[in-house]
Order: C-alpha cells, then sequence, then structure tokens
C-alpha cells in the first residue's frame, strides 16, 4: 500500500509521537476522505497536538478512540503500539486494514533504500554505512528509528535506514539491501513471544530484497538465515578482524588487510563486527573497498559513533560515566560490560519491565567483579536475578538521580559508571533521548 491509495478512504493515525506526526502531515497532502488521530495511551509525557496537526486530524482518546480506529479504512499504527495490544487483535478480527509509515513509506522507496535491523548493532551499523558511503563520493539520506521518520525524509537516491522490530513487522516490501545485525529475545512483550518477535524482524528481508548482509559470528541469526541467499559478514573469507601483518587486529578483506581495527574509535568487539557488515553493505552497492580502502580507513577514524551508545562523559573526578541509553535487553548490556572489563565498573540497570529474562546476564557476570545498580521499574527484578554473585555488588535506588549519586559514592577514580538500562525508557521518560538527558543532567548535578 502507498500513499496514494489513500485518496478517498478513511484514515486514523494511532499515535501523536513523531511518527503519528509524520504519518498525518503525508497523509493529509494525499487527500484522505476522513483523517483522525487517535492516542490511547495519553498521560503527563505526551506532547501536545494543537495547530496544524489538530487541523489536519482531530485528536480522539478514552472510549472515542477505539471506535474512531474500528471505524476507518486504513489505521496507520505507529510503531509504538504493540502487534498484541488488545486492539490490534480486534481491529485484525474485523478485517480492518492495519500498516504503518514506515511501509507506506518503503513501498514507494524500497530500491534506493539499505535496511538495517538487530537485536543490537542496528543503530551504530546503519549510522556507520551511512558515514562511510558519504566517504566515498555516495551521497545519502539517514533516518529511521533513531532519526527523522521515514515519512519527513527529503527525497534523494539513496537511502540508509535504521529499523526497529516494531516497523519491520509491518512491512510488504523488503529494501534493496536488507541487512541484520544479531538476534536475541528482545521485545517479547510487544510481538507476543521469542518466535513471534524473530518473525517480525526478519519480515524484513522476506520480501525478496536484491541482498541480505547477516552478522555471521551470530549463531542464532546464522541459523535463522538457513539457506537463503545471503551475505555472511564479519567471518572468512568476507570482511573480517584478525591478527595482521605487525600482529596487531587488522579488517581484512579475505585474506588481504586493509588497515588496522585501531582506527575505528568504537570500543567493544561488537562494534569491529558491525563495521565488518558496513563494508559488506557498501561492496553490496558496488563500491570497491579494497580500491577505497585508504579512504574508509580515514572515515572509520572520522566516526564518532552515536550520542547514546557507549558514548562516554568524562568527569573532573576522574570517573568515566558511559551513556548507553540505547542499550534495551541483557545482551546489549552485557557487550557494554564487556567494553569496560578492564577497569572498576558500576552499571545502571532497569526500566521498563517487559519480563524479559535476565538469567543471560547473570550468567555473564558469575565470574565478573563490578558493582550493579537498579532503578525503577525492572531494577529490582534485574538486582534479585544477580545476588549471590560472588564477586558483584548490587543495590537498588528510587531514580536514576539517586543512582548516579550513590554510583559516584561507589566508583573508584580511574572507574566507569555505565548506563546500559537493559530495559526501554518509557513509563517514566517520554524516550531514550530524555532518560539520556536526565543522566547527563544528574552527573552535573552530583558533580
Amino acid at each position: 500500500m502507498r500513499l496514494a491509495d489513500l485518496r478517498g478512504r478513511s484514515v486514523a493515525v494511532w499515535g501523536t509521537g513523531r511518527e503519528g506526526r509524520a504519518a498525518v502531515t503525508a497523509i493529509a497532502a494525499h487527500s484522505p476522505a476522513e483523517l483522525v488521530a487517535v492516542d490511547d495511551s495519553a498521560n503527563f509525557l505526551s506532547l501536545s497536538w494543537d495547530g496544524a496537526l489538530a487541523a489536519a486530524a482531530p485528536l480522539f482518546t478514552g472510549e472515542e478512540a477505539f471506535a474512531k480506529l474500528a471505524g476507518a479504512d486504513v489505521v496507520v499504527r505507529s510503531p509504538g503500539v504493540p502487534q498484541t495490544h488488545p486492539w490490534v487483535i480486534e481491529l485484525r478480527r474485523r478485517g480492518v486494514t492495519i500498516t504503518g509509515g514506515t511501509a507506506l513509506w518503503m513501498a514507494e522507496h524500497a530500491a534506493r533504500t539499505v535496511g538495517v535491523t538487530g537485536s543490537k548493532g542496528k543503530s551504530t551499523t546503519s549510522s556507520l554505512i551511512s558515514h562511510l558511503l558519504t566517504a566515498v563520493g555516495r551521497p545519502n539520506v539517514f533516518g529511521g528509528n533513531i532519526g527523522v521518520p521515514l515519512l519527513d525524509l527529503p527525497e534523494s537516491d539513496l537511502y540508509v535506514l535504521e529499523l526497529s522490530s516494531y516497523q519491520c513487522s509491518d512491512l510488504a516490501d523488503s529494501p534493496r539491501v536488507a541487512v541484520v545485525t544479531s538476534l536475541f529475545p528482545e521485545h517479547l512483550d510487544a510481538h507476543g513471544g521469542e518466535a513471534e518477535y524473530y518473525r517480525d524482524k526478519l519480515n524484513l528481508i522476506a520480501h525478496d530484497p536484491e541482498t541480505v548482509v547477516f552478522n555471521g559470528t551470530d549463531e542464532r541469526l546464522t541459523a535463522m538465515i538457513g539457506d537463503r541467499p545471503a551475505v555472511a559478514a564479519a567471518v572468512p573469507p568476507g570482511y573480517h578482524v584478525a591478527p595482521g601483518p605487525d600482529g596487531a587486529p587488522y579488517v581484512f578483506r579475505a585474506d588481504l588487510p586493509l588497515f588496522p581495527r585501531a582506527a575505528l574509535p568504537l570500543v567493544g568487539r561488537h562494534n569491529e563486527r558491525n563495521l565488518c557488515v558496513a563494508l559488506t553493505v557498501l561492496e553490496a552497492l558496488g563500491i570497491d573497498c579494497v580500491a577505497e580502502r585508504e579512504t574508509l580507513a580515514g572515515a572509520v577514524a572520522a566516526f564518532a559513533g552515536l550520542p547514546h551508545r557507549l558514548a562516554e562523559i568524562l568527569d573532573p573526578a576522574g570517573i568515566t560515566f558511559v551513556d548507553d541509553t540505547l542499550s534495551t535487553s541483557p545482551y546489549s548490556a552485557m557487550h557494554a560490560i564487556d567494553a569496560y572489563d578492564d577497569r572498576p565498573l558500576t552499571v545502571i540497570v532497569g526500566g521498563t519491565d517487559r519480563g524479559l529474562d535476565y538469567t543471560p546476564l547473570r550468567e555473564h557476570l558469575a565470574t565478573r567483579r563490578l558493582t550493579v545498580i537498579g532503578i525503577p521499574d525492572s531494577g529490582e527484578r534485574i538486582i534479585a536475578t544477580l545476588r549471590d554473585l560472588p564477586e558483584v555488588r548490587t543495590e537498588v535506588t528510587d531514580d536514576l538521580v539517586a543512582a548516579v549519586r550513590l554510583a559516584r559514592k561507589l566508583t573508584p577514580v580511574g572507574g566507569v559508571v555505565l548506563l546500559s538500562p537493559a530495559a526501554p525508557s518509557y513509563g517514566r521518560f517520554r524516550n531514550f533521548e530524555h532518560r539520556s538527558e536526565v543522566f547527563v543532567q544528574a552527573i552535573r548535578d552530583t558533580a
């Protein structure tokens, strides 16, 4: 379904965040017979709905909201509305067409798009792909889950998108190059279970992409890819990291060393794998990475990473604070912890409780020495899972600010305070950016 297909039809946009606002603006330009907005979760964190938005699509909440959805020809679901929502289930039972802004956009732009998803690594990898493409003279527009909503993107010959499982689940078209960075249990409450989450995530590659690229070091992902045509990255003979001519780690293409791994300023083994995936995507787009290796090495060295992914904040007290608020699962927190396992470490965990199993985190920390501080809502449950580990000190605080204050007391000079929540931000924060703002302000206020 394309935006033009909504002309003359009644449309309800479900959600009033960035995606919902972009959808209303885009759909209104295509002359629907009726256009309304629906918000079933309005609270003190909701943004105002007025001016041109209200004129284009009156907002309905409370008892009227479901009636407006049920009466529409098409419901455009914002990514934050889970597939397991009782209203979604009932609307599908009634035969109401449900789509999303990402699917509407992809129907018109798939042939010009690199789409990146994954349980971890999609944000960094998509940003890195866009950065490297620009460096080798391939202008592109970057957007998606952590950037500008797709329906707000300008026209371009090439797009690079970071896509969440919520966005992938509605797709009826795959991008030209479909990329999957990793696969582990995430967002199970929003998808209905582990199998459903994997199905929705891998819907990105289900509609005949020209090329599929995946992280070949991820065993679960490799098994799920199976025998379908796909290019494995981060393993020989493709782009991978191995000891180079001087014994230091190098980025290789098959048996040819391209440049030192040290060119990449991002910490962690997972980030070198993200780089290998990015280089594989460039090759799929026809770029000779061997011939361009000097340019690529310079671009890699200049890559600053994402604002909320292992972003270091130096402090006068001699402690390094690290903003990893994009971490929303135990697996992503495990990767972040690994990046700092050579320094005294305090980790702040907790957020929206989606019932995730934190046993893998416990197993990962079984032989580690560190401090873990839990914050609401899931922090106390995470801490309960970690209790009795011999070298792990556990604490619980009432909020993020109190956790930062306690972390200052418990972390020695030269140590690291890592906010890697292993849980989403919703409920107590507007979004992950808001959680980051609170973290940074708490660092300043407690300095």
